[in-house]
């Protein structure tokens, strides 16, 4: 009975070990990913800042058409549209920055 809990036990070391022994670092992975991700930056960047151009002449559209309607409080409209095509083009430099591209 003894002799057969310990070779149980030796053998449970042994496929215990053994499966440790054939982990990888996972670098391989780490590094296949970054150039997968470095891959998708520079068409993000370009379509946010299409996305930036399309809003900038979308409010700068609106503004005109307030601006000619007879209002005068269009500096609200104004910096919000503005403020939002700024945060866009950031976005853009932030991200290019970020990934080193």
């Amino acid at each position: 009975m003894r002799l057969k809990v310990s070779k149980l036990l030796v053998l449970s070391a042994i496929c215990l070990f053994a499966e440790r022994s054939f982990a990888q670092g996972g670098t391989v992975g780490i590094d296949a990913a970054t150039s997968s991700l470095n891959t998708y930056v520079d068409p993000i960047s370009t379509l946010i800042l299409s996305i930036g151009a399309v809003v900038g002449l979308i409010g700068g559209i609106r503004v005109y058409i307030k601006w000619n309607s007879g209002d005068q409080d269009i500096s609200k409209e104004l910096m919000s549209w503005g403020g939002s095509c700024l945060f866009l083009i950031l976005v853009s430099v932030v991200i290019k920055a970020f990934f080193g591209v």
